[in-house]
């Protein structure tokens, strides 16, 4: 039994009384309902020895019933064929039974026999009454255990989604009762590791940094933790960063690590430690750190952010019919998730894929714009990105919009220099690959058929495989993720915008 006890528990412990009962055993509450069950009435299954299969669930009611009735310590209630025994179980000192403030009594081991009872088996269930407490007792903490742990867990991705949404403050207001503190700045990692594994990879993480990084359950891919970590200038002077232990300790680990960002851009340190880790794939060290580029919001000047917030006007500025509708901020929220992730916000966001689609149809018609095109998707999420980011100490609001203006349209912000060097600087390493031309064609006929690679590799004249082989190499190419979201395909698309722009201006 002490065996049973450790390595299977109640269930186990059920199963061998009910064999060594040649019948059947079960846990049962003090109003008869079944908790715990195992085994079969003889008589089932082929087991001819009795004839005659009682009704275990009512020979057990009437049991209880009876035995609270008279008071008795134990029971025991002959049927001609079968007897039925009880037994209550020890009260575990640290879950006391109660229900309004009173004492319920205690769950019975009961048991249904063939006559005549086996001799020694009463004894035996009275042996049995200290294991299965004990072990019942284990099995409420560790259930309670892991409630505590989904409700941890589901408090951390929730501050990881306000701070993906730039809700700074709301952030550190959840995340007090939790630990570590938020730190600022940070920089953002993801790790890739054995579907299953997750947990164990976790607890290496937090023991390579001392339990300084903020942990998170990627919600969307099952694979990848999500590692907010503090950029204070630790890891650098001890020469071994927490990217480099994790790889190192974690066979056929992934790491990917952004550039130090300030609190407040986690979601733009979220796209570079995406973009690292598909760059971190392909490489024998398995882990990169995001190579200095430019964001495409800090280069777009005053006129660029009004351009911005005439845009997304008519979507903050929306208040709902009804009460239960999603409003501004949540349908803010919906485009920029979507527009990270694709079809897996519904994983993030937590709703069903018909909300996602009824969410994004309404943003559409606010905006007037046209979600399956990769040009309004690159305009939306571009106008996204410069509403989060804050504005340079340079360009205050304080300071008068330059004589120009606002931009009217998207093709006023791309033709700025400041832009126009961006898109150069994107741009650069495709001019400097082996077999440019090829990957050029390759990417622009991609991003011409909306980023879809069926229609992309039938324009090419290749097959699908050839087409996913050449952009997996563009992939390592850009040092970005461009098949998987979040991908890079919206800056690419605006960098060869503002391109076609200034060769034809």
């Amino acid at each position: 039994m002490q065996r049973l006890a450790r390595n299977g528990g109640t269930a186990e412990l059920l199963r061998w009384l009910a064999g060594r009962a040649d019948g059947w055993a079960g846990i049962v509450g003090s109003d008869g309902t079944v908790l715990n069950a195992s085994g079969t009435v003889p008589g089932d299954a082929g087991r001819a020895r009795h004839t005659y299969v009682p009704d275990v669930a009512a020979l057990v009611a009437e049991g209880v019933r009876a035995l609270t009735g008279r008071g008795a310590l134990a029971y025991s209630h002959d049927t001609g064929t079968h007897t039925t025994l009880l037994f209550p179980l020890h009260e575990p000192s640290t879950a006391p039974h109660a229900r309004d403030g009173q004492e319920t009594p205690a769950p019975l081991l009961a048991v249904v026999t063939p006559r005549p009872v086996a001799a020694g088996l009463a004894t035996l269930l009275a042996d049995a009454l200290m294991p299965l407490s004990l072990c019942r007792e284990a099995e409420a903490v560790e259930r309670k255990r892991r409630r505590v742990d989904l409700a941890e867990s589901r408090g951390r991705e929730a501050v990881l989604h306000l701070l993906m949404t730039g809700q700074l403050s709301i952030a550190h207001q959840v995340a007090g009762a939790l630990r570590p503190r938020l730190p600022d700045p940070v920089r953002v990692c993801v790790v890739e590791c054995h579907r299953g594994s997750r947990d164990e990879v976790a607890r290496v993480c937090a023991e390579a940094d001392g339990g300084r990084s903020w942990i998170v359950r990627c919600p969307v891919y099952a694979r990848h933790l999500i590692l907010v970590m503090p950029a204070d200038g630790t890891e650098e002077d001890t020469g071994t960063t927490t990217d480099e232990k994790v790889a190192a300790l974690v066979a056929e680990c992934v790491v990917g690590i952004s550039e130090r960002v300030p609190l407040a851009e986690t979601a733009t340190g979220y796209r570079q430690a995406f973009h690292a880790l598909a760059v971190a794939r392909e490489l024998p060290g398995r882990h990169v750190r995001f190579g200095a580029a430019p964001e495409p919001a800090l280069v777009v000047g005053d006129a660029g952010r009004q351009w911005a917030e005439a845009l997304l006007a008519p979507l903050l500025t929306y208040v709902p019919r009804r009460a239960q509708d999603p409003g501004a901020q949540e349908l803010a929220a919906t485009a920029t998730s979507w527009l990270a992730f694709s079809s897996h916000a519904t994983d993030h966001l937590k709703v069903h894929r018909n909300t996602l689609a009824a969410r994004l149809k309404l943003i559409g018609e606010l905006l007037g714009l046209d979600l399956d095109r990769l040009a309004d998707q690159s305009a939306l999420d571009l106008a996204l990105r410069i509403r989060a980011t804050p504005a340079p100490a340079c360009t205050p609001s304080a300071v008068p919009v330059p004589p120009e203006g606002a931009a009217h349209d998207l093709d006023e912000v791309l033709r700025r220099p400041a832009v126009q060097e961006w898109a150069s600087h994107q741009l650069a390493p495709l001019e400097r690959a082996p077999g440019s031309g090829r990957a050029g064609e390759t990417l622009r006929t991609w991003l011409a058929c909306e980023g879809r690679i069926g229609p992309a590799a039938a324009e090419l004249g290749i097959s699908v495989p050839g087409a996913r082989k050449r952009l997996t190499r563009l992939e390592t190419v850009f040092q970005r993720s461009l098949l998987r979201p979040p991908s890079a395909r919206y800056d690419l698309w605006l960098a060869l915008r503002a391109r076609e722009l200034a060769a034809t201006s």
